[in-house]
């Protein structure tokens, strides 16, 4: 087919998102079948990696929440150390130690 109208594209894309091709071909009037060969064009138009399938998009989902949860763990221990350096460094202008020395 090689070019796909604005419709078939759109219903085509509706596919690869992970509604079922049946709710898709009702939506526009049109078989299941008619709707699967419209996903095979795009992808042949398009390709693969154009629109990845919905599996993958929930893996890749799973993956980036994973990875936002141990960015903000970092995050916070990264400031909690920053937190005790600077009252170390303050600590450390003090004239008079915090524990006393003992006179012999």
């Amino acid at each position: 087919m090689g070019h796909l109208t604005g419709t078939r594209e759109k219903a085509a894309q509706e596919v690869l998102s992970g509604i079922k091709a049946a709710v898709v071909a009702r939506k526009y009037g049109v078989t299941p079948s008619t709707v699967n060969q419209w996903v095979r064009d795009y992808r042949e138009a398009h390709g693969e990696q154009d629109h990845p399938y919905p599996q993958e998009q929930v893996e890749e989902l799973k993956r980036l929440v994973e990875l936002e949860q141990k960015y903000e763990k970092a995050v916070k221990m990264l400031g909690e150390k920053e937190l005790e350096i600077e009252i170390l460094r303050e600590l450390l202008k003090k004239p008079t130690p915090a524990y006393p020395k003992k006179s012999r």
